[in-house]
């Protein structure tokens, strides 16, 4: 499977913005999603999954109840909406899919979100 995020941008602290990640390939629906992120200087860390077959949601603590991860199976593409942006959201944004919710081993090419102050 193939992965292409979108839809990153500037936004103000307190903003919102939702990314997009468009998978090819079939059987889009046995892949779990989750969205990890990179900032400069910092490993890449886990932001939100969300699980095949029952779509299960998580998140990291620090996103909880500010960012909403979801899916549609017949567009191949999963959503992270962001809500109540902060600076220390800036990152790169990457998609990644694993199937049967095993392994991540699908990745995206990463969408900039700058959160400004």
């Amino acid at each position: 499977v193939q992965l292409q995020a979108s839809g990153g941008g500037l936004v103000q602290a307190g903003g919102s913005l939702r990314v997009s990640c468009a998978a090819s390939g079939r059987r889009f629906s046995r892949y779990t999603m989750g969205w990890f992120r990179q900032a400069p200087g910092k490993e890449r860390e886990f932001v939100a999954r969300v699980g095949w077959g029952t779509g299960t949601t998580s998140y990291a603590d620090s996103v909880k109840d500010r960012f909403i991860i979801s899916r549609d199976n017949d567009k191949n593409t999963v959503y992270l909406q962001m809500n109540s942006l902060k600076p220390e959201d800036t990152a790169v944004y990457y998609c990644a899919a694993a199937y049967l919710g095993t392994k991540y081993d699908y990745w995206g090419q990463g969408t900039q979100v700058t959160v400004s102050s």
